[in-house]
C-alpha cells in the first residue's frame, strides 16, 4: 500500500489533519509545539483507492544529535524515505517562515511528488499566493478544524499515488494486536523497535518520550501483529496537565483494543503500587496477558526470587506467563512469540458444550458445593456465551449460594483440563428459568 507523509514544521497542524483526513483520533492535538514525537500510520480510502498516511513530529533544525528534538527530526525522515508522496503542511494564517524554508529545502531534495497545503485556512480572503514562491505548484486551503479543502487536498492525493500494485499472494491470518503496557523507562520503546527491526519509535532517558500509541506491522511466518507501543502510566498524582491525561486515555484504549497485553516490569526494581494497577487494568479489560520482566541481565544470579514475588503480588494475573527477559542483550526474546500465540489461543479458544458440562459435573461430583443455612447449590447446566476472553455462564438453582472460593474451584478445573495460559476466565452464574428447561 502507497505511503504518505504529512511533514512541516511543528505546530502547523499536522496530527488534526491527518485526524481529519483519516476520520480517527489517533494524533493527540494541543496548541503546543512538539507534541508529535513518533511517526503514526493510519490506512484510509479516497475513492476507491486505499494508502497509508503518516503523521510526523515537526522539523527544524538543529544541530545536537543527541537531542530529543533532532531525534523527532530523524523520525520524520524516515517517514519521507518510505513514502511515495508528501503532503507539506504550512501555516496560512502565519505565512511562510524561515522554518517553513527548511523543510521546503529537504522535500525538494526527495524528487518525490509534493504537495503544498496552506492549513488554517478559515478566511474566505485567504488566497495562499505567498506561497506560490515555493515553486510546487498551486497550494491547495484547507482547514483541518472544520474539514474544508481536505476533499480537494485527497483528491490531488490519489491522483500523485504510483500505479496500484499487485496484492500479496501470500495470504496472512487474522491479526493479532499487541499492547506493550508498563510504567516509563522498562523499556516499552526499546523492545518495539527490537520486535519490528526498525527504529519505530524514539528511545531515551527521559520519562514520557513516548506520547501518542505508536503501532508497528510486523509479520512472523504467516502471522500478521499489530504492536502498539503505549506511554507509561503514571501515578494518578502525577499525570499534572492535559496533554499527559491525553496520553493516558490512548494508553487505556489501546489496551482495551488489543488482543494480548505484554506487561513489561523492570527486575532490578521491586513490584510497585503503579505495577499492580496497571496489571488491575489488564485484568479488568479482560486480556490475554504475558508479563515481561526486563532488564534481567541486571540481577546477580537467578531471577525465581522475582517471579514469586510477582505471582504473589499480582495473584489476579496468575494465568500469564512471566518471561525474564532482557531488551538490551536480547535474551529470551525468541521465548515472546510463543508465549503470545499461547495467550492468543486461549483467549479465542472455544469449548463444546457436551465437553464442558461433562467437567462440571465431573467437578461437581469429586468436590461438592458447601452448603449454606441447610441449602444446597445445584449446578444444572454450563454453556460457553463468547470467547475473547472465554466466558461460561452456569445455569443453578440460586446464584446467591455461589461462594467465591467455589467458583475459583471451577475455575482451576478448566484451566487443568484445557489450559487457557495466558488468558482470563469469567464465570457467571445464573438462576435456572423455564425458558432454559424447554
Amino acid at each position: 500500500m502507497a505511503v504518505v507523509a504529512l511533514v512541516g514544521r511543528p505546530n502547523v497542524g499536522k496530527s488534526a489533519l491527518f485526524n481529519r483526513m483519516t476520520e480517527s483520533r489517533r494524533a493527540i492535538v494541543e496548541d503546543v509545539p512538539g507534541v508529535t514525537r513518533d511517526r503514526l500510520y493510519e490506512e484510509t480510502t479516497w475513492n476507491g483507492r486505499s494508502f497509508t498516511l503518516v503523521d510526523t513530529g515537526g522539523i527544524w533544525i538543529n544541530g545536537d544529535d543527541e537531542d530529543l528534538l533532532s531525534m523527532t527530526h530523524a523520525q520524520t525522515e524516515i517517514a519521507i524515505n518510505e513514502s511515495q508522496v508528501i503532503v507539506f503542511v504550512v501555516d496560512g494564517q502565519s505565512g511562510p517562515t524561515s522554518g517553513d524554508l527548511d523543510v521546503l529545502e529537504i522535500v525538494r531534495k526527495t524528487r518525490k511528488p509534493v504537495i503544498l497545503a496552506v492549513n488554517k485556512a478559515e478566511s474566505p480572503r485567504m488566497l495562499g499566493v505567498e506561497f506560490y514562491e515555493f515553486g510546487l505548484g498551486e497550494p491547495i486551503l484547507v482547514s483541518a478544524m472544520h474539514g474544508e479543502g481536505t476533499g480537494d487536498l485527497l483528491d490531488r492525493i490519489v491522483k500523485n499515488l504510483p500505479a496500484a500494485g499487485e496484492e500479496e499472494s501470500e495470504s496472512l491470518e487474522g491479526e493479532i494486536r499487541i499492547a506493550l503496557a508498563g510504567r516509563p523507562n522498562v523499556g516499552k520503546s526499546s523492545l518495539l523497535n527490537t520486535l519490528s527491526g526498525q527504529n519505530r519509535t524514539l528511545v531515551t532517558p527521559i520519562p514520557g518520550t513516548t506520547r501518542d500509541v505508536v503501532d508497528s506491522v510486523v509479520n512472523v511466518g504467516n502471522q500478521r501483529y499489530i504492536i502498539l507501543d503505549t506511554a507509561g502510566l503514571r501515578r494518578p498524582n502525577k499525570i499534572s496537565d492535559k496533554l499527559e491525561e491525553k496520553t493516558v486515555q490512548r494508553t487505556l484504549d489501546a489496551i482495551r483494543k488489543s488482543d494480548v497485553v505484554l506487561l513489561m516490569l523492570s527486575a532490578d526494581e521491586s513490584i510497585t503500587a503503579q505495577d499492580q494497577r496497571i496489571a488491575g487494568q489488564i485484568h479488568k479489560a479482560g486480556k490475554g496477558c504475558v508479563v515481561l520482566l526486563n532488564k534481567s541481565d541486571l540481577v546477580k544470579g537467578t531471577t525465581i526470587p522475582m517471579q514469586n514475588q510477582i505471582r504473589s503480588e499480582l495473584k489476579f494475573l496468575d494465568y500469564a506467563s512471566v518471561i525474564p527477559v532482557s531488551v538490551l542483550t536480547q535474551w529470551h526474546l525468541d521465548r515472546i512469540w510463543g508465549a503470545i500465540t499461547e495467550a492468543y489461543q486461549s483467549y479465542i479458544q472455544r469449548i463444546q458444550t457436551h465437553q464442558l458440562n461433562q467437567l462440571i459435573g465431573e467437578a461437581v461430583h469429586l468436590n461438592p458445593p458447601p452448603t449454606d443455612k441447610g441449602r444446597n447449590l445445584k449446578v444444572f447446566y454450563a454453556t460457553q456465551v463468547a470467547n475473547k476472553p472465554p466466558h461460561f455462564v452456569l445455569f443453578v438453582n440460586d446464584p446467591e449460594l455461589v461462594h467465591f472460593s467455589y467458583a475459583r474451584y471451577l475455575e482451576n478445573r478448566l484451566r487443568e483440563k484445557y489450559g487457557f495460559r495466558g488468558s482470563p476466565i469469567q464465570l457467571s452464574f445464573r438462576p435456572r428459568s423455564r425458558r432454559d428447561l424447554a
